[in-house]
């Protein structure tokens, strides 16, 4: 009896051991965000675990369906430039992927899961799928998180907690202050804001893949397979606009329909229904809703979606397009719906319209960990309740994400990576993009790497140093469309651009923003001392003209500034390195050579800043 007694505590004691996990960072969701942050964060060194509810990787990527990218098509930064190669190399070319007239990115949902699983199977990374968290715990040195997988409870402890889920279900859990909904001007100051806020998001869409099966001798006929049934409260008119033109009348010719299935056209001769204009775009407010009530009003989502199928094949006659068996589920439907937004936390800083609009009014762009271009696009046609607001109007060039955006204002030791950062509720209309949200991940992943690695605070860790490990992963800082990271003088460019002393040129310009740096734009003397002065005053009484900046004026400066003296006669290596022949040192420098110059020999980018962007002085 003893004997068995003694196996029985045995067998507890190895289950129990089994059943608990330690790693350095704990990542709730595997979505975009999630996904690129813990790839980047094993990749450091980290030991990380994502919890994710669904068999896939990718969130909205895959798991939603919502396959064609938008945005950041110039800007293949880290982690989105090299998923975009993989798609690349996997369909064949840059053309296959341009299948649809909406993005020049567009893949079969389970090839992008495919390929983000291969991604992280990674040294440090554990992921648990079909995982679902249970509890949550701060006990001061670190989390602890209970889930569920496969019938059994499992715990893990970490130094630091991420929520990458796709509504920022993390925040209340935890105490984190959040926003949600839209903003008031006076909370915001954005004067395009409405007066009052209110709990109201976007609206959400339960996507559908169709696959055109003309050529398929198997489906033709009378053959129903792929066709969906009339759901039930089936409105025809909830549609009907679906094929109307911008600059046009509505028609149901065949012409302006494949116009608007071309839209979300995949390679494989497939379809992502993803449509806003009398198409299954659904209003859910999900704010208001516990956990059973929201999966009940998901239910009408589908079935909202289901009629918009509904009305393709039978009422516009396209039954050669079929419910594809794209998503490993019962019902074909994507395994969660396409959040196009979540709870903000109340950040370190708080990114708002003004900052988009004009940033080098403001420091925050100093502190830059990720890009986007795309314009603020905003859902609310199935909400007659949604104050009206002209989102298309609000113009703006490219623009960057602030760190501080990642790190709550009073909750230590977590970060967000998704949908759920600190901006303003307009903001996150441009924001919430697929390659932007790899870009935060990416970020977040960097910042908590770093975090456990120097064991300090997330909100301790230096900006600049989380940036010049982006830099090291390929990722931009600073949303310049003319700076490749192919371009040897790539890291250089964007630190002289984060840290203010060459400045860009933002152009707000139809569906994919720009700001131009102009490498081969000659600078000016006084360009230059007057982006330098907030790092080295003392050139305040060193004369700067209009004229071409030179080797000889960057000289006279190095022998007027203390410690630079010896640094004159290295500038000759900059002419050999980019083979500049004669050496003349009178020769008018471009924005490449300078940022080199000014990077290497200056560097203005190794003086700490806050989150606001302002110089450290102590």
């Amino acid at each position: 009896m003893k004997k068995l007694y003694f196996s029985f505590l045995t067998l507890l004691i190895i289950y129990t051991v089994s059943a608990q996990k330690e790693v350095d960072i704990l990542i709730i969701g595997g979505g975009a965000g999630g996904t690129s942050a813990g790839i980047q964060s094993a990749r450091m060194g980290a030991k990380v675990q994502i919890i994710e509810a669904t068999p896939w990787l990718g969130g909205m990527l895959t798991s939603a369906g919502v396959s064609a990218i938008d945005g950041n098509h110039e800007m293949p930064s880290g982690i989105w430039g090299e998923f975009r190669q993989k798609l690349r190399d996997h369909y064949g070319d840059a053309e296959a992927l341009a299948t649809g007239w909406v993005s020049h990115t567009l893949f079969e949902p389970s090839v992008g899961n495919q390929i983000l699983q291969e991604m992280a199977t990674i040294p440090n990374l554990d992921i648990a799928f079909n995982a679902m968290y249970t509890n949550i715990d701060n006990d001061g040195d670190g989390w602890s998180v209970t889930y569920k997988q496969k019938g059994k409870t499992y715990t893990t402890r970490a130094k630091l907690l991420m929520d990458a889920t796709e509504i920022g279900e993390l925040l209340p859990l935890v105490g984190a202050d959040f926003r949600l909904g839209m903003d008031s001007q006076s909370d915001t100051g954005e004067k395009e804001a409405p007066e009052t806020g209110n709990s109201i998001v976007q609206d959400l869409t339960y996507v559908l893949i169709l696959k055109d099966v003309s050529g398929d001798s198997r489906l033709r006929g009378n053959d129903k397979k792929g066709l969906v049934k009339k759901p039930k409260n089936y409105d025809p008119k909830a549609y009907e606009c679906a094929c109307k033109r911008e600059n046009g009348e509505m028609f149901n010719a065949v012409s302006n329909c494949q116009q608007m299935l071309n839209y979300g056209k995949l390679p494989n001769n497939k379809y992502m229904m993803n449509w806003p204009n009398c198409g299954n775009d659904f209003y859910l407010n999900w704010p208001e809703l516990n956990a059973s009530k929201r999966k009940e009003k998901l239910k009408e989502a589908k079935a909202f979606t289901q009629g918009f199928v509904y009305y393709i094949q039978n009422e516009l006659g396209f039954k050669n397009l079929r419910v594809a068996e794209e998503f490993p589920t019962k019902d074909n439907f994507p395994m969660i719906p396409y959040d196009r937004e979540a709870r903000r936390i109340k950040g370190k800083t708080f990114l708002t319209v003004d900052h988009l609009e004009k940033p080098y009014d403001f420091d925050l762009y100093k502190t830059g960990v990720a890009v986007g271009d795309y314009p603020i696009d905003h859902h609310h046609d199935k909400n007659p309740d949604a104050p009206e607001i002209e989102f298309i109007n609000i113009k703006v060039p490219s623009y960057n994400i602030p760190l501080g955006s990642l790190i709550p204002e009073k909750v230590e030791n977590f970060i967000v990576a998704e949908k759920n950062i600190s901006v303003s509720n307009i903001v996150n209309g441009a924001t919430r993009l697929q390659p932007v949200v790899l870009g935060i991940g990416q970020a977040a992943g960097t910042l908590a790497a770093m975090s456990v690695k120097e064991d300090k605070k997330p909100s301790e860790v230096s900006v600049r140093k989380v940036q010049n490990a982006l830099l090291e992963s390929n990722a931009y800082l600073m949303p310049f469309i003319d700076v490749k990271k192919e371009d040897d003088g790539f890291a250089e460019m964007q630190r002289i651009g984060a840290a203010g002393v060459l400045k860009g040129f933002g152009v707000p310009y139809k569906w994919a923003n720009q700001t131009w740096f102009y490498p081969e734009r000659i600078v000016s003397e006084y360009e230059w001392k007057s982006g330098m002065l907030p790092y080295y005053p003392e050139l305040e009484k060193i004369p700067a003209s209009g004229k071409a900046i030179t080797l000889e004026f960057l000289h006279a400066v190095m022998n007027e500034l203390d410690g630079f003296a010896s640094y004159s006669g290295l500038v000759k290596d900059w002419f050999d390195f980019y083979k500049t022949k004669p050496f003349d040192v009178k020769a008018p420098l471009n924005r490449r050579k300078v940022s080199i110059i000014t990077d290497q020999i200056f560097n203005p980018f190794s003086m700490e800043i806050d989150f606001e962007g302002n110089l450290k002085t102590d």
